[in-house]
C-alpha cells in the first residue's frame, strides 16, 4: 500500500478517533458496555486537548506523506484540519482548554443520561443492585 494511501486512511482514522471522543457517549446511551472503551479514550483525548500532548498519529501522518513525496505539516492533527474548518484561525492554549472542557461537559451529559436511563430500566423490571430478582426469598 502506497505512503499517501497510508496516510489518507490515517486521517480518517484520526478524525474517526475524534468523533468517538467527543460523541463516543451518545453510543453508550445505545451499548452501555460500550463505556469501558469510550472512558479510557475520551480521557486519553481530553488530556491530549488540555495538556497540549501530540497525538502520535500526527508525526506518523507526516512520515508517511514525507514517505510519498508530499509535505508534512506543523502542529497538530486538529490545527491543520478541523480548525480551518469549524474554529477561527489562532488556536491558544486558551482555546485548546475550552474545547477539552467543552468535551468533558458534553461527555458528562451522555454519562447522565446513561446512568438514568439504566436506573430506570432497572426500576421497571424490580430488579434491586444487590439483591436477586425474587428478593432474596426463599
Amino acid at each position: 500500500m502506497s505512503p499517501r494511501l497510508l496516510a489518507d486512511l490515517l486521517v480518517v482514522l484520526h478524525l474517526l478517533f475524534i468523533l468517538f471522543v467527543v460523541l463516543g457517549g451518545l453510543l453508550v446511551l445505545r451499548w452501555p458496555r460500550l463505556a469501558w472503551v469510550h472512558l479510557p479514550v475520551a480521557t486519553y483525548g481530553v488530556l491530549i486537548e488540555m495538556v497540549g500532548w501530540m497525538c502520535p498519529l500526527t508525526p506518523l501522518e507526516n512520515r508517511l506523506r514525507l514517505e510519498a513525496g508530499q509535505a508534512g505539516y506543523a502542529g497538530g492533527f486538529v490545527e491543520h484540519y478541523i480548525i480551518p474548518l469549524v474554529y477561527p484561525p489562532g488556536l491558544t492554549p486558551a482555546l485548546q482548554m475550552v474545547l477539552g472542557v467543552l468535551v468533558l461537559a458534553a461527555n458528562a451529559g451522555f454519562y447522565v443520561l446513561v446512568v438514568r436511563k439504566t436506573r430506570r430500566r432497572r426500576r421497571g423490571s424490580g430488579h434491586r443492585v444487590g439483591r436477586p430478582p425474587d428478593g432474596g426469598r426463599p
